[in-house]
């Protein structure tokens, strides 16, 4: 499984390396205000990937946090049972046997 997902890999950075050689030339992005912007096509979508990868991971971020916090609180409910069920399961080890057997 390893080795396949190492020549997906290879295969798609060959493919994306092979889009950058092709599209060098040069890209203008145009802002308001007369603001220009030039580079080659490829290095401006690969800044849009980014920015955009970047984006996506702050607004992940909120929902992150409150899985973390929840995931914690569980946590210590779930030792607060299992504290509580050890204790009930010592005192019913003291406890004596109802037909004074002891078993």
């Amino acid at each position: 499984m390893r080795l396949i997902f190492r020549v997906v890999a290879a295969v798609i950075f060959i493919v994306f390396f092979g889009f950058a050689l092709k599209n060098t030339q040069e890209a203008v992005l145009s802002f308001f205000l007369g603001y220009e912007l030039r580079a080659p096509l490829v290095i401006l979508l690969l800044g849009f990937f980014a920015t955009g990868a970047v984006f996506g991971v702050l607004a992940m971020m909120p929902m992150v946090f409150r899985h973390r916090r929840d995931v914690s609180r569980y946590k210590k409910q779930l030792g607060t049972m299992e504290q509580e069920q050890a204790s009930q399961a010592l005192v019913r080890a003291r406890a004596p046997h109802p037909d004074g057997l002891g078993l």
